[in-house]
């Protein structure tokens, strides 16, 4: 557990020092998210964690809440200090802001998606908030009732088809999961019967996101607002960027019953470096994710063998996804002999 906490912790520091002091100090949050995790990718190696013989890791929870719980702070300094309330430079604004959202793309996206995932009410509520803060609460959703179930097939608007261009991936995946996550859980609620007077989800997640623009404009005022706006977008779109890229071109084969074939190794995109990795608490190790949903994020497994890699870490991946004719002449190739050795 040790590289979890180095990689997501040091941030969380740098980042706060960084929003109320400005300086050497935004910038060193900005260097660490954007440049020395990759340096890391390097200079460490081995297994980001290793599962004990039960399989549990109490750590790896307290991890979870302990960045849960720091996502709400950090995210109202950003705010702060974005609308210049901390008074820091322009540059440093700058540098914050990029460090910022990238933390809350790749560190409290991974988090939100590890706590929705666990049994207990109070992570899953948690990562529900984490969510709904960064204006993308129906992903608590659409997430486990749509994608989980549908992922690499037409029905799963979180997958990518093999030559869509993330900024036509984007605007679809946002507002396809948003409607096909509002429709499953209104059949749930059909099918509960006597359960059914509930306050449905969507009105957490909407209310919610109007709640929390309503306090960074209390405390900011406009320019809170503006701030808040562009952080959890920033954030978001760093979210359907991982979707894109760990289901780019992947497709699950319909067998005789209309059926997608089950959810297997070949259906993700996984990268190994360790680093990155921790930073974002193996989301990267997706194909074993996928195929069980419920284990622990400090125990997920990677086979290199058996399980599609991309040519460098997610957070790069992502970046040169951003670039569509690059990305294609990386990856099509890549697509087209994956799909060639299942036939």
């Amino acid at each position: 557990m040790a590289w979890f906490w180095i990689a997501t912790t040091i941030p969380v520091v740098l980042l706060a020092l960084g929003g109320l002091l400005g300086g050497l100090w935004a910038v060193a949050a900005l260097i660490y998210m954007s440049g020395l995790i990759h340096v890391m990718d390097r200079l460490v190696h081995g297994a980001a964690a290793k599962s004990g013989g039960d399989g549990e890791f109490p750590s790896g929870m307290q991890l979870s809440l302990v960045l849960g719980l720091a996502h709400f702070p950090l995210m109202i300094l950003a705010v702060l200090a974005l609308a210049g309330v901390t008074g820091i430079s322009l540059g440093a604004k700058v540098c914050c802001f990029l460090a910022f959202g990238l933390f809350f793309g790749q560190v409290s996206n991974a988090n939100a998606h590890e706590l929705i995932h666990k049994a207990g009410r109070f992570p899953r509520k948690l990562g529900m908030w984490v969510y709904i803060s960064l204006l993308f609460g129906h992903h608590t959703s659409a997430h486990p009732k749509v994608h989980h179930i549908w992922v690499a097939t037409e029905n799963d608007p979180n997958s990518p088809r093999a030559g869509e261009p993330f900024y036509h991936f984007w605007p679809r995946a946002w507002a396809g999961s948003f409607r096909a996550g509002w429709q499953a859980e209104t059949a749930m609620r059909a099918r509960a019967g006597a359960r059914k007077s509930l306050l449905h989800p969507y009105v957490i997640y909407v209310g919610g996101a109007m709640l929390c623009l309503a306090v960074a404009t209390r405390l900011a005022g406009v320019n809170g607002l503006l701030a808040y706006v562009a952080l959890a977008s920033y954030g978001s779109m760093q979210l359907l960027l991982s979707d894109y890229v760990q289901h780019y071109g992947l497709h699950r084969r319909m067998r005789e019953d209309g059926k997608p074939e089950p959810v297997g190794p070949q259906h993700s995109w996984n990268a190994p470096q360790l680093y990155t990795s921790a930073l974002m608490l193996n989301a990267p190790r997706h194909s074993d994710h996928h195929m069980v949903p419920t284990r622990d994020y400090p125990a997920l497994q990677l086979d290199e063998a058996t399980m599609p890699i991309l040519p460098q870490s997610l957070p790069l991946m992502a970046i040169l996804a951003l670039w569509p004719r690059q990305w294609r002449r990386v990856m099509d190739p890549k697509v087209a002999k994956l799909r060639a050795s299942q036939q």
